[in-house]
């Protein structure tokens, strides 16, 4: 059988196929017909049946850790906000949601917190992503709305990607402009990016920008179009307003060596930058995370859009400013309200919406109000303002700026409610209930992608245990709160058409959200919804918007807005010298909860880490491959060791994934700097002042294990979950005094080993069990930075946990952690698609003469899927 939906990951918004077999076994693969990948996958969408698991399921309600009734968990979840909201007002209390949620599951919440509950403190993870590029949206259109399409992608002459590593975190959009690129070699990339990342592996030029200087970039490169007369002014007089304002403060900028001083450029770079968009009449600008986490990413999206508007190039083929979306529905929450800023259906808390949406709701209690947004809200927490608060398919404890203060304000609230697929994450530790919700293979409702296209997610399977779908559990909770008159719903459906209609009031105003046309879907039609984009009208093309120059402004107009560049909120210092940037890498997800259950996403990078130039780290007295400490004022992490020259001189970078289920000490979230943009609240995760030093362990060690082992509490530990095995990268400094001890504690067992080895003169000793199934558990410790302990052979221990039982040979070798004379280890994995490594790679090369990625993919098939691995193949072809 065969089921459509989409993605569960970034907001490509790809299609799914989910083949359910007669065994009830599972795979996936690309929907040919999806408009948005036509068939393709990233390495994270091919491996989604590994994440079709019952591993760490949460699959009963809890309370106070008790297995619960539903019917005793929706009593209390809506007793106990009941009583808190009539104790200390509607304020008291709060949703925090996610991108992950359906478009369905974020209505309903939406629906009951602002209409019903009477507060607006309903926030989402988008506010960490998404929120600036929402708010430049709205001053510059007077509206959310994205004007371009996936097809500027492969028409656009010129295309800039600032703040996007495209080719890890949009993998499928970046395979389509790779392609279009080779249609097209006359086709330029530029990148603005302060890494050179995969992304460059197509850039004619890459700017490696100083963090927090892209106002002024931008704002240089107005001022350039104005001064070298490339602005349209006809567009400008008739479609827009604000420009004077806007020019006045670009020339703050001044020229081009200006521009190249402030930004650390070279000046040649910056007016070839200019010129190119200067002269391209099709240039499409796609600006995600590291434009929009930013003190002043809202800034940055205007300043950005401000050089559109003034060369007329706006949702027009291959012309437009593109926000990239993170999340595989943060659009759909912003479509429904899900920001705490927001009403519903892209209105306002301003007196006409207010009643529109009032009357449609019928609900006389409706906020009055904006809410608070992500970093207010847990510090309301935290002050004790906000009493109860609910969160929803997400992870605070390890996504928030200044995660410790977020983790102390779960532990104080006086209600924590969590619902959520998984059991156990860093937030689920603290509250008092667990709802378990479906995941997804189970989900059903829609998604909106980055090109406004809205998609169905179908399940294909039933939930497991006694998961629900959110947007139910939502509606229970509202009828017992006594709003079940006003939550009808007995099917995702019944939502939709309700959320479509919604819209439908939108076509009294300028806006262009507007599904009206979708709300008499009856169940079966929308069971076979086929992608479409808004706004969903009759005799109109929803391709692009604002082509004609009509904005959703009362005008009508576009509006330029002044900015002026002010740097970041928290610059480094003598006793804080280094740049911290976070961001997501190839093969893992926010926060880990489902890329680390499929063994081929933990291949490629298996372990926290940290990237520094050569020289920083000679500087520091760091080594690649050895552990350091990095601390900032807000928290600390301990991380092994990246030394790379993509990176600026004096910066670090950090994955933002790895948190206390799969690691110990490495939640970066502890360190990053709490400030905020003031308009979208969004945090500024893309700097953060810090110092970094070496750390020096007494004893390392690496263990794997067939079971699913606690991991040990100590000061560094990595847990990768692999194919039959899981292992775990271990270091502390304390002195290990009884090592077999340590061992049996380490394998939570009492039993003796079945092979020992330890070495008298030192703090060393190799172990092993085995049993009538193989292999049970080997560990291995060494003192200090053990070259032992760095030199064993994970490929082939790893190789191991697959066999019923083990030969002599290998049973000799094992205690070695060596595999055996002509047993090849294939090295680190550089392909998660088929899982090659790079010591398959550099001997392909070597033995076959292979002098491009083309052919190392012919003969490896590396390569050859989502393309993200291509520039790490070109690496390792260069040096060799």
């Amino acid at each position: 059988m065969v089921n459509r939906s989409t993605c569960a990951y970034c907001g490509v918004g790809c299609g799914i196929e989910i083949h359910t077999n007669s065994d009830g076994s599972t795979s996936v693969k690309g929907d040919f017909e999806h408009p948005a990948n036509f068939g393709k996958l990233c390495s994270k969408g091919s491996s989604l049946a590994h994440t079709l698991t019952g591993e760490g399921r949460l699959l009963h309600p809890k309370i106070h850790g008790l297995r619960a009734s539903w019917e005793q968990a929706t009593h209390y979840v809506a007793s106990e906000f009941t009583r808190i909201i009539d104790e200390h007002g509607p304020q008291a209390v709060a949703f925090y949601v996610s991108g992950q949620l359906l478009t369905e599951d974020y209505y309903v919440a939406n629906k009951l917190m602002k209409g019903f509950i009477g507060s607006a403190n309903i926030d989402t993870n988008s506010r960490l992503c998404m929120s600036s590029a929402v708010a430049a949206y709205k001053r510059a259109f007077g509206e959310d709305s994205v004007p371009a399409s996936y097809e500027d992608l492969e028409i656009a002459d010129l295309i800039v990607l600032t703040g996007s590593n495209t080719a890890w975190c949009h993998p499928i959009l970046f395979q389509r402009i790779k392609s279009a690129k080779a249609a097209r070699p006359q086709m330029k990339v530029v990148v603005i990016d302060p890494r050179r990342t995969a992304t460059c592996e197509i850039a004619d030029l890459h700017l490696a920008i100083k963090p927090g200087t892209d106002v002024a970039l931008f704002n240089g490169l107005l001022n350039h179009l104005q001064a070298s007369g490339k602005t349209d002014a006809q567009y400008i007089q008739q479609h827009c307003e604000g420009f004077e304002a806007a020019m006045a403060s670009a020339r703050q900028a001044g020229d081009i060596q200006q521009v190249a001083t402030l930004c650390d450029l070279p000046a040649s770079d910056v007016a070839e930058f200019y010129q190119w968009f200067a002269d391209t009449e099709r240039t499409l600008t796609c600006f995600s995370q590291g434009i929009n986490q930013s003190s002043q990413g809202t800034d940055k999206g205007n300043a950005i859009i401000n050089c559109h508007l003034a060369t007329g190039r706006v949702g027009k083929p291959g012309a437009s400013p593109f926000s990239l979306t993170g999340q595989p529905n943060a659009m759909g929450g912003r479509e429904v309200g899900g920001l705490a800023n927001q009403l519903a259906a892209h209105m306002e808390f301003n007196p006409q919406d207010l009643k529109q949406v009032s009357e449609f709701w019928q609900a006389p209690n409706i906020a009055r109000t904006p809410g608070l947004k992500a970093v207010d809200l847990f510090d309301a927490v935290a002050a004790g303002t906000v009493k109860a608060v609910w969160v929803m398919g997400t992870n605070p404890a390890v996504s928030l700026p200044n995660a410790g203060k977020v983790v102390q304000a779960l532990q104080q609230a006086e209600l924590l409610v969590v619902s959520d697929c998984i059991e156990t994450t860093d937030t689920s530790t603290y509250a008092q209930v667990l709802l378990p919700a479906a995941g997804w293979g189970e989900k059903d409702g829609t998604v909106t992608n980055s090109e406004r296209r809205i998609s169905r997610q179908k399940g294909a399977l039933e939930p497991l245990g006694e998961a629900r779908q959110d947007w139910r559990i939502l509606t229970d909770v509202a009828a017992a709160m006594g709003f079940a008159e006003h939550f009808p719903y007995t099917t995702a459906a019944d939502v939709f058409r309700e959320h479509a209609r919604l819209t439908r009031l939108n076509r009294h105003s300028p806006r262009k959200l507007d599904l009206g046309n979708l709300a008499e879907l009856s169940e079966q039609q929308y069971d076979e919804l086929a992608p479409v984009q808004w706004p969903v009208l009759d005799n109109m093309d929803s391709q692009r918007l604002y082509g004609d120059g009509h904005f959703s402004t009362d005008s009508g107009k576009a509006r330029f807005v002044a900015v002026a560049y002010s740097g970041v909120s928290h610059p480094v210092s003598p006793d804080w010298p280094l740049a911290l940037n976070t961001g997501r890498i190839r093969d893992q997800w926010h926060t880990m909860t489902r890329t680390a259950l499929a063994p081929p996403l933990n291949a490629h990078k298996p372990e926290p880490f940290v990237e520094i130039h050569p020289d920083t780290a000679a500087d520091m007295g760091l080594e690649d491959q050895k552990l350091a400490r990095i601390q900032s004022p807000w928290g600390s992490a301990i991380l092994r060791v990246n030394v790379t020259d993509s990176l600026r001189r004096g910066e670090l970078f950090v994955p933002m994934h790895w948190n206390d289920q799969w690691a110990r000490g490495a939640r970066i979230g502890e360190l990053v700097n709490p400030a905020v943009d003031p308009i979208s609240g969004q945090p500024e995760s893309k700097h953060t002042p810090c110092r970094i030093e070496p750390w020096h362990p007494q004893w390392s060690a690496v263990m794997l294990s067939r079971d699913n082992l606690p991991i040990p509490d100590c000061d560094y530990a990595a847990k990768i979950r692999g194919k039959h095995f899981y292992r775990y990268e271990l270091a502390g400094d304390a002195t290990a005094t009884d090592l077999t001890a340590q061992a049996q504690q380490f394998a939570d067992t009492d039993a003796e080993p079945s092979v020992l080895y330890q070495d008298p003169r030192q703090p060393a000793m190799r172990s092993a069990w085995l049993d009538a199934g193989g292999l049970r558990t080997c560990i291995y410790i060494g003192p200090g930075n053990s070259g032992i302990i760095a030199n064993a052979d994970r490929n082939w221990l790893s190789g191991l946990f697959g066999k019923p039982e083990l030969d002599a040979i290998e049973r000799k070798a094992l205690l070695s952690g060596k595999s055996p004379a002509g047993v090849e280890d294939c090295g680190r994995t550089i392909c998660a698609c088929f899982g090659v490594g790079e010591k398959t790679i550099l001997k392909a090369i070597r033995e076959h003469r292979l002098t491009d990625a083309a052919a190392v993919g012919k003969l490896l098939k590396a390569g050859t899927n989502c393309g993200s691995c291509v520039s790490e193949i070109k690496g390792l072809l260069a040096a060799n």
